[in-house]
């Protein structure tokens, strides 16, 4: 059940990614954003345990904190690995 909750989540954290750089702003596809969350949010979690994290009662903030983050970079190396070029070539 906590890995639905966590693709879930990943899936949310993509779409907030996606609000926040909108349009010409963020050059990767919507699928691409949603895949990014979501294994911000897997990478994240098991890079939380790996460090000792087990959780605490209500919000881990911490957690959270770390997928996002994880989240972001991913976006961030899609967005240079496979994003599409903002210039147009004039002829």
């Amino acid at each position: 059940m906590e890995l639905i909750g966590l693709l879930i989540a990943g899936a949310i954290i993509g779409l907030l990614g996606k609000l926040a750089a909108p349009g010409d702003k963020d050059n990767i596809p919507l699928w691409l954003t949603l895949l990014c969350g979501i294994g911000g949010v897997l990478i994240g979690h098991v890079i939380y345990e790996a460090f000792g994290g087990n959780g605490s009662n209500g919000i881990d903030w911490v957690r959270w904190i770390v997928a996002i983050a994880v989240a972001a970079v991913l976006v961030v190396l899609a967005s240079t690995i496979t994003g599409r070029s903002k210039t147009h070539a004039r002829r």
